[in-house]
């Protein structure tokens, strides 16, 4: 690298993938937290759903014009890849200079430093672009419940070690993330004030839905996010709940499905909401469901997009409830990724039911949770997670659990996934100092290499 690439004021690349990300970024660069030295600040826009042809990118959507304004360009990511997929694409390590030098020439870059605002580094376009710029620094951005999980799997040290800071919208103030926590990456929150105004701005420029006043919103759930239903349970979920909003005396729904629900799933709701005599109103196009909330006022924000209700209640002031959405995982396997602290949380702070206007308040963001129940939840949970990734919290959540046998605090908690990691309440009292016992351990890696090497 030359010097004059180091010491000259960098191009600040930052990486959207989401409506909910490309505004939490206007927010954050409007808060000053995305810093004001740089050449240019370029917003590298990523459709990375699985057939990108078949949904709009975050910069086609109504409502992402107001944003522009903050970015000096908008480059796409899809179109520098083309044909290959943006989220499943990184380069191999001898192909990285020559992409490199590709991007480069490719967006004008020349021969600036770079530095690098993405959502996630362990995978998709964030990957792809700390290897092909491995020597820029990194900011990482949450925009949901996400930075209060653990780091979804260990991430290369070379590439932690160059995160600096992580951003976050502070949806459960008090309560520490953990998100990259194991390399000292400083927390910030993008002041609830600037997301909202953010949001009422795009608000202006989206269609009037034609729904009446008091109208509940109903957000669909991303199909491809860790812990999300498969379409039966989901459809037999979502019925329920549009049977609880009709007992509770709402008439008037407005869908707000996520941008990647498929139309047949979009359909399948309709259909139920008709059956139960419920006015169904769905934006004709899909829209930033922040800058809905600003449009519409409702009266009540439901559904299992747990990161967005409590952006509803905490950042926009609305009432929310998850209607009863958020429960307890149902194997060991739905503890992939970060596990389910979303729901975790959302339960917590979020009332369950679906009652009329009026009866459902917002939850008082002023209320700290950094010593509470809720925080020693979420880290035994995120230990379960991802073991390897946070090893220091093993003791913490073994006290916990030990203390805490009732089925309100276990429900989260496989007893088989305890068992695996020799936690209370997976074994026997009896049987938890022989399992982690080391002899032991070693014995049972080599009975189960043994019976691998045997099967194949």
């Amino acid at each position: 690298m030359t010097a004059e690439r180091r010491n000259g004021s960098p191009v600040r690349l930052l990486v959207a993938s989401t409506p909910h990300g490309a505004a939490l970024l206007a927010a954050a660069a409007d808060a000053g937290l995305l810093g004001a030295t740089a050449r240019e600040r370029l917003l590298l826009v990523a459709n990375t759903a699985p057939v990108p042809e078949t949904v709009p990118a975050p910069d086609a959507l109504p409502g992402f014009r107001p944003l522009r304004d903050r970015f000096g360009r908008v480059l796409s990511w899809n179109a520098a890849l083309a044909p290959l997929h943006p989220a499943a694409w990184a380069p191999r390590s001898d192909d990285a200079p020559l992409w490199e030098r590709q991007l480069r020439s490719l967006w004008g870059l020349g021969d600036a430093a770079v530095e690098l605002v993405v959502e996630r580094v362990e995978a998709g376009p964030g990957q792809a672009l700390a290897r092909v710029f491995p020597d820029a620094p990194l900011t990482v951005y949450a925009t949901g419940l996400s930075a209060y999980g653990p780091t979804p799997g260990r991430l290369d040290p070379l590439v932690g070690a160059r995160v600096r800071r992580l951003l976050h919208p502070g949806l459960v103030p008090g309560l520490r993330p953990l998100l990259l926590a194991e390399f000292g990456v400083e927390a910030e929150t993008v002041p609830g004030e600037a997301l909202r105004a953010v949001a009422a701005r795009a608000a202006r420029e989206l269609p009037d839905p034609g729904a009446p006043e008091g109208a509940v919103v109903l957000l669909g759930q991303d199909p491809h996010a860790p812990g999300a239903l498969p379409p039966g349970e989901e459809e037999r979920t979502y019925g329920r709940l549009l049977r609880g909003l009709r007992e509770a005396g709402h008439r008037a729904v407005v869908l707000a499905p996520h941008p990647a629900d498929p139309a047949h799933r979009v359909r399948g709701i309709a259909r139920r909401a008709a059956e139960l005599g419920l006015e169904l109103y769905e934006p004709q196009e899909a829209q930033p469901v922040e800058a809905l909330y600003e449009r519409l006022r409702p009266a009540l924000v439901t559904g299992r997009s747990f990161g967005a209700l409590l952006a509803a209640s905490t950042v926009h002031g609305l009432p929310a409830s998850h209607g009863g959405t958020a429960g307890a995982p149902a194997g060991a396997g739905a503890y992939e990724g970060g596990g389910p602290v979303a729901a975790v949380i959302a339960d917590a702070l979020l009332p369950g039911g679906t009652d009329a206007p009026g009866e459902t308040e917002p939850a008082d963001p002023s209320e700290p949770a950094d010593s509470s129940e809720l925080a020693r939840l979420v880290r035994a949970v995120a230990f379960c997670a991802q073991p390897r990734v946070n090893p220091e919290l093993r003791g913490e959540a073994e006290r916990f659990l030990a203390a805490r046998p009732e089925q309100r605090v276990r429900r989260w908690f496989p007893r088989r996934l305890l068992a695996s990691l020799a936690l209370p309440g997976g074994l026997p009292a009896g049987l938890g100092p022989v399992v982690r016992n080391p002899v032991v351990r070693r014995a049972a890696r080599r009975a189960r290499a043994l019976g691998r090497r045997a099967r194949r």
